[in-house]
């Protein structure tokens, strides 16, 4: 990392480094540059064809003269950026923009005395021949852009020959709305920077795009070597190369073990650079303290990714363990490597055209359509058996150990276009972006299911993991499960229950299931589990009776399949009777489910999975589509399906729209938090709060502030009767029993006997003198801050049972129009708002509209770190706000908000 250049008017702005996932999979480091960043920029330029530089500077230019050289490498990060994207030490592209002053020239740092204003700036990049077509010049655009608007400029302008088609689709495709003009050859381009839905889009998919070729380059590398292979039975290096070698990796192994000429009957080289043709992937299973010798041959080499499977890293739980850690992922990034791990278990691909099994589970399950990322190591091992024990086949797998780089993100947005995924399991136990997360599960679960366990709900994330992954709150993971259409499953068996159903069955239409079995003991569990999952018996069940045959048993499911009911999915219950096998009653009900439309389960007591008599085999022996899993309990079979049923309704109701509401002024907003200090925190005053609110079109009733009996009266005739006063101190005004509160006060006389009332109960003469709303139901809406999310949106009714119980519900930001409306349905206590028992119901879309604003709100003026509205009362009039407390403060970080970046 270079050190601040004492010749910039601006320290250096580390912030803006980053590594960032190129259109090919590889990683390129970006910087700003720097004085000290001139010969390398030289030697840069001399690389360049004759063709680049002619596209780039309009003419020859063979060499940078010292003049621009310094123009080139000064720069003060505010009028003056540059941008170099880096491989190792060497500089593979240059993007930059020059401020411009209002009447258009060029600006000049602050240093040199300017005042004219620079709102708009001139951009360019260039990139090295050999690393064109690799995304580069949009990606210095994205980086370049966003540095802009942090430095308050709201324009972009470039001049780009007509010729240079490359550059021309850079700006064309990257979602802002540019203007041309053409003259004698030369476009000029001007465009607004900032960020629209269209550019954000485009952002999200050439991300999406980029780190799914980075996973396809882990999961089907054409070679791999295993640093670290050993004759020893007890080495990890046995055992990844034995399991390559048994599954029958489709390209070449080559063992790395200095003192070996083979390894297995396969020849051995004493390092990875001896290996005569490339490296795709390298399994590292030697000690972390020889891993910079390793990581010197495989720089050199080529490597595209590393899996990590050794240990004693940031899991040793110390101080240089984490530094070994970061500093392996540094120097892999910086030379464009992706890294698994440390300390993974590994990473497979079952398909026949590749079986890789680099990892160290012995056996793998078959080939099959679910992907699975689990963050533990330790668990991998037992969760592959599980998965192979049950009949669960998989398209990919990956164990990342620490997951100091590649992660579950990643995971998911190589799954989303993988034609061989239908499926996606998780396994975790910490976040790395769970802003990230939420967005790319989001989409991912529109097409795909995912189901995920997250281990630590009550304890948190293990020591070793606190410095990779910030604890999150249970509340703040359930809404984000929630929100994301996650299936969350709290166990393992849970997980694979799940799982098993999505992988074999279609999803159901709706929540009517019917039961057919033959026992009825076992039909009523069936149907009581049902309705402990909010799901609906279609009739009553069946009773074939225990001496029913197969044909009889297969028979009354196509009934109940194809009766007059219709329903959504089948339970088939089978107790096997005394000298029954029930072989022949599986094979039956296999038949009967077969096509049905509908997704079958089965409770054949004692077995669970996919048995063989209730697989439809594939090809190659394993389970497919339209086999019936089987459960050992009614209890079990039920909650899966009253998942993947909630699971369905997710997915088929609307996405929702990310709306601006009208009516909202966001420069005042901004200008009126930038006057409260940029780093302190501040409690705004009720003055402040009502003026914010009002930028984003938030009424808060009428209210005054009074001291003593005759000012509270005064107040009451300007606000108008009918009046509310309340106590000032926060233990009298937000008690659930009103306490501190006198209502529906009409006259003088009222407010006077009223305001001796509360003086007498809390000792203060001063209160709050408010217009009456309409009666309606009492709400909070709260802003809760995390660490780790920046802001969440909590919603719930007032009153001391709802505190009691924590009867809220959560949203992560940004909220659609589809949240909002999910949110005030969510408590237990909602039911109140939407007409409980025959009252009338309340206006729920005011209240969605309020929760609307206060998310946009929050995202636009990041600083606020506390908001509550509270009483918020809703009524069949509307929703009407009678309390407010803001606090702002320093922004948090938020990793997702600018331009792509690697954690």
């Amino acid at each position: 990392m270079p050190d601040d250049d004492p010749q910039q008017d601006h320290p250096y702005p580390r912030q803006w480094e980053a590594d960032v996932v190129a259109s090919d999979g590889g990683i390129v480091h970006l910087r700003p540059i720097t004085a000290a960043d001139a010969d390398e920029l030289l030697a840069f330029h001399s690389k360049l064809s004759d063709r680049t530089r002619y596209l780039r500077y309009f003419g020859p230019y063979p060499r940078i003269s010292p003049r621009d050289l310094e123009r080139f490498t000064v720069v003060d990060h505010r009028t003056r950026v540059a941008f170099l994207a880096l491989l190792g030490d060497e500089i593979i592209a240059v993007g930059r923009y020059e401020g411009l002053t209002t009447d258009g020239g060029a600006a000049v740092s602050e240093g040199a005395g300017t005042d004219k204003p620079v709102t708009s700036a001139e951009v360019a990049f260039v990139v090295r021949d050999d690393h064109q077509s690799r995304g580069l010049g949009s990606i210095l655009l994205e980086h370049l852009a966003a540095a802009a608007r942090e430095n308050g400029l709201s324009r972009f302008e470039a001049e780009v020959l007509v010729e240079n088609h490359a550059m021309v689709r850079v700006f064309r495709e990257a979602g802002y709305q540019v203007k041309r003009a053409f003259a004698e050859g030369v476009l000029h381009l001007e465009f607004d920077i900032d960020q629209t839905e269209k550019s954000i889009a485009v952002r999200d998919s050439r991300e999406q795009a980029a780190e799914a070729r980075s996973v396809a380059n882990l999961l089907h590398p054409g070679s791999v070597a295993v640093i670290g292979a050993s004759a020893d039975e007890t080495k990890l290096g046995h055992t990844v190369l034995s399991n390559l070698l048994q599954a029958g990796f489709t390209g070449p192994v080559y063992p790395v073990n200095p003192d070996a000429r083979s390894v297995r009957g396969v020849r051995a080289y004493p390092s990875v650079i001896d290996i005569p043709d490339e490296v795709d992937l390298a399994v590292v299973a030697v000690p972390a303290a020889n891993i910079d010798e390793v990581m010197d041959s495989c720089l050199a080499k080529g490597v595209k990714v590393l899996v990590v499977i050794s240990s004693g890293f940031a899991d040793a739980g110390d101080a240089g363990g984490t530094v070994a850690e970061r500093r392996l992922v540094a120097e892999a990034r910086a030379h464009g490597m992706r890294v698994v791990g440390p300390n993974a278990l590994g990473v497979a691909n079952p398909d026949p055209a590749v079986r890789l099994n680099a990892t160290l589970a012995p056996a793998l399950p078959g080939p099959g359509s679910t992907g699975f990322f689990c963050q533990s190591g330790a668990l991998g091992t037992a969760i592959l058996a599980n998965a192979r024990s049950r009949g669960l086949g998989l398209s990919s797998f990956v164990s990342a150990g620490n997951r100091a780089d590649v992660s579950g993100n990643d995971l998911m947005q190589y799954w989303q276009n993988d034609p061989a995924t239908d499926q996606v399991l998780l396994y975790l136990e910490t976040f790395g972006n769970p802003r990230k997360f939420a967005r790319v599960a989001r989409r991912l679960a529109r097409t795909k299911p995912i189901v995920a366990v997250k281990s630590g709900r009550h304890t948190g994330p293990l020591p070793s993991l606190a410095s990779v992954a910030a604890p999150i709150d249970e509340p703040s993971v359930q809404a984000l499960f929630e929100q994301s259409g996650v299936i969350r499953v709290q166990t393992l068996p849970q997980l694979f229950d799940t799982a098993l159903l999505l992988a074999y069955q279609p999803l159901p239409g709706g929540r009517r299931v019917r039961v057919v079995g033959n026992s009825t003991a076992v039909n009523l569990l069936v149907t009581d589990g049902l309705l402990d999952e909010g799901l609906e018996p279609a009739a009553d069940p069946v009773d074939v009776g225990t001496r029913a045959s197969p044909e009889e048993f297969a028979g009354a499911v196509r009934s109940a399949l194809a009766g007059p009911e219709h329903p959504d999915a089948l339970i088939a219950v089978f107790v096997p009777p005394i000298a029954v096998e029930g072989t022949a009653h599986a094979h039956a009900l296999r038949d009967a489910a077969d096509g049905a439309g509908v997704p079958v389960l089965a409770v054949f007591l004692a077995a669970e999975g996919i048995p063989e008599e209730l697989s439809v085999p594939q090809p190659d022996g394993t389970p497919g589509r339209g086999s019936v899993p089987s459960y050992a309990s009614p209890e079990r079979a039920t909650s899966a399906l009253g998942r993947v049923a909630r699971y369905a309704e997710w997915r088929n109701t609307p996405v929702g729209e990310f709306v601006v509401p009208e009516g909202i002024d966001t420069e005042r907003a901004r200008r009126l938090v930038a006057s409260f200090g940029p780093d302190a925190e501040h409690q705004l005053t009720d003055a402040e709060a009502v003026e914010l609110l009002d930028c984003y079109g938030l009424e808060v009733i009428r209210f005054e502030r009074a001291e003593g009996a005759d000012a509270a009266v005064a107040a009451a005739e300007r606000v108008g009767y009918p009046v509310v006063l309340k106590a000032t101190a926060d233990e009298w005004r937000h008690r659930g029993d009103f306490v501190g509160v006198r209502l529906d006060l009409i006259s003088a006389e009222a407010v006077r006997a009223a305001h001796a009332e509360l003086f007498r109960l809390t000792g203060s003469a001063e209160v709050y003198v408010q217009r009456m709303a309409p009666k309606g139901t009492s709400c909070k809406l709260e802003v809760v801050d995390d660490q780790s999310f920046g802001s969440l949106l909590a919603f719930g009714l007032s009153g001391m049972a709802t505190e009691l119980l924590d009867d809220r519900a959560y949203r992560v930001l940004p909220v659609s129009t589809e949240d909002a409306r999910r949110l005030i349905r969510a408590p237990r206590a909602a039911p109140l708002l939407t007409g409980y028992r025959g009252t009338e119901p309340v206006d729920t879309a005011a209240l969605e509209d309020i929760v609307l604003r206060v998310g946009r709100l929050t995202e636009d003026i990041p600083q606020i770190r506390s908001l509550a509205l509270d009483p918020v009362l809703a009524s069949p009039e509307g929703a009407f706000v009678t309390g407010a407390r803001v606090t702002v403060g320093r922004p948090p970080s938020r990793r997702d908000a600018g331009p792509r970046r690697l954690a």
